[in-house]
């Protein structure tokens, strides 16, 4: 089961979420703002579709999860180094969770501030996120409350954050360096332990972390009984409520009998 909306009507939903048999990726794109296009004319959504895409592609491999983020990393930077300039603080980046189903075991990999959630029998669900990201963000958007997109204010407020991505004592996400996987959030569980699963971007998981309006077990449980689409009409409805800017909220879930061919 999968939903997913834009944050705001008229433009392009940044997120790219899709599964195959042997597992589920969420990447949620970030990077755009004013100038960008004269960095990289291919924007985020080209970026976030084309990442999402080799990560599916490679998911059946043999190699590890963060073997194949960093190649699938490269192979996305190649195709436009010759055309965009991939390194620049500006250019398309991407938060990235990955789910794998093989060998009795549920792998899971988070980098950004993407999650991972894994609903177990007789336990709470297991979190996978990455918070740096959010404490890190979470002063410079106070600062960018009231100030206009395109401003000159904006645009220095918006580098400011992007100089501590991918640098030590900051945050670290998926864009032209495959080293990046190094940072990445890991691990598994046996297969016969997880009742449900799902992949969110940020702007699902703030149901939880920032709206505080349920918890993990109660989004799943959510998910499961009304739907993505519905969880994330009340997460539109909580952001108009607090008076708390919309992002593009994509919400990817599966059971393990689903998944897993079991009924």
């Amino acid at each position: 089961m999968m939903a997913t909306d834009a944050g705001h009507p008229g433009r392009k939903n940044e997120d790219f979420a899709g599964a195959v048999p042997s597992g589920m990726v969420l990447v949620d794109g970030a990077g755009g703002i004013a100038g960008a296009e004269k960095v990289c004319h291919h924007g985020v959504t080209w970026y976030a579709t084309r990442l999402g895409g080799a990560l599916l592609g490679a998911l059946s491999d043999d190699r590890t999860l963060r073997e194949v983020l960093a190649e699938s990393i490269e192979r996305i930077t190649d195709e436009h180094r010759d055309t965009c300039d991939v390194t620049n603080s500006i250019s398309p980046y991407a938060a990235v969770a990955m789910l794998r189903f093989s060998d009795g075991l549920v792998e899971h990999l988070v980098l950004g501030d993407a999650v991972a959630v894994i609903g177990r029998t007789g336990a709470d669900p297991f979190v996978a996120h990455d918070p740096r990201e959010v404490m890190i963000a979470r002063s410079v958007e106070a600062r960018l409350k009231g100030v206009p997109e395109g401003t000159d204010e904006y645009r220095r407020l918006m580098l400011e954050l992007r100089a501590q991505r991918n640098s030590p004592g900051g945050f670290w996400v998926a864009k032209d360096d495959p080293r990046v996987v190094d940072e990445a959030i890991t691990g598994s569980c046996p297969t016969d332990e997880m009742t449900v699963a799902a992949l969110l971007s940020n702007g699902v998981s703030r149901l939880v972390d920032t709206l505080r309006l349920t918890s993990w077990a109660g989004l799943l449980h959510l998910a499961g009984t009304v739907g993505p689409g519905e969880v994330i009409r009340w997460v539109r409805e909580a952001e108009v409520r607090g008076d708390v800017a919309p992002d593009d909220a994509t919400i990817l879930c599966c059971s393990r009998t689903r998944q897993l061919g079991d009924g």
